[in-house]
């Protein structure tokens, strides 16, 4: 089935709406991060760079480290980008852009995000990198797709439900684990979680400035929930968008974070470029290994 033009918008040159891609142009390993300004400093760790293309908050760049093609893309904040990317990317490399035809030969991309993220417990100390093993996506994105998670995913999202006592008029709530390949690759040495995507940071993840939030013993609730063993870890505003699209679109998705702040112990970070270049330089050699 071809796809409108309303649809499936591409540029003059043929690229992707927003990306501004073709597939030459995607690796098949996609590192993804929030700020664009950690586009360059990754790239800087590469090889070479062979292509460099940016719109808005969307830059990327691709190139070769360890004799492996990587492309390096920012998301801007948020999971409603993280809708746009990740369509996107998939359009690029498993839809004609010429005839809108779905190709018969799909491909499936290694998509792993690196970012920031707040802890939400002790053992979870600022300095440390965590991998998401599982995310609860409280944005709602996933509502507005006919797609299904596994038992096991509705199971973690009902249970966080019924133990947070979740309000009705809020979102739905769901459920995802990432790709235990790439989760396995990139943990060793870190710690492993939950996480939670928040769709805002203030409120949403349980901060109050001049508005009160909803719910006083938030990170109370939070920090005494587990499934099958596994507290929640920490809080960001992207991964539930990544692992929901990625696995309903056939990707490969995982997600680790640098430890910048904690919210049991008051700790922040104020200088994190260390453990930011420390991140960047393990993933690299890990996924290219």
């Amino acid at each position: 089935m071809s796809r409108k033009k309303s649809e499936l918008i591409l540029n003059p040159d043929g690229s992707v709406y927003h990306l501004h891609l073709k597939p030459e142009n995607v690796a098949p390993l996609v590192l993804v991060v929030g700020d664009q300004e950690r586009v360059k400093r990754i790239s800087s760790f590469f090889d070479r760079v062979d292509f460099k293309v940016q719109n808005r908050e969307f830059c990327t760049h691709t190139g070769v480290y360890n004799n492996k093609p990587v492309t390096v893309l920012s998301t801007g904040i948020g999971c409603d980008n993280i809708d746009i990317v990740l369509n996107e990317l998939d359009a690029a490399v498993n839809i004609d852009l010429q005839s809108g035809e779905v190709k018969s030969d799909l491909t499936s991309l290694n998509i792993v995000r690196l970012g920031t993220s707040g802890s939400l417990r002790k053992d979870v100390p600022t300095g440390s990198l965590l991998v998401s093993e599982a995310v609860i996506g409280l944005d709602g994105l996933l509502s507005f797709y006919d797609v299904e998670g596994s038992d096991r995913e509705k199971d973690l999202a009902e249970q966080y439900k019924k133990h947070m006592a979740w309000n009705s008029d809020f979102p739905g709530v769901y459920a995802r684990f990432g790709s235990a390949e790439l989760i396995d690759c990139i943990a060793k040495g870190n710690s492993k979680g939950i996480t939670v995507t928040a769709p805002g940071f203030y409120a949403p993840q349980g901060r109050s400035l001049r508005l009160n939030t909803w719910d006083d013993a938030f990170h109370q609730k939070l920090q005494s929930f587990s499934f099958e063993g596994r507290p929640i870890t920490n809080f960001e505003m992207e991964t539930s968008a990544l692992y929901g699209l990625g696995q309903a679109l056939g990707h490969q998705t995982a997600s680790v974070c640098a430890i910048i702040a904690n919210r049991q112990t008051h700790e922040f970070l104020s200088d994190y470029s260390v453990l930011v270049d420390q991140m960047i330089e393990e993933m690299l050699h890990k996924l290219t290994a």
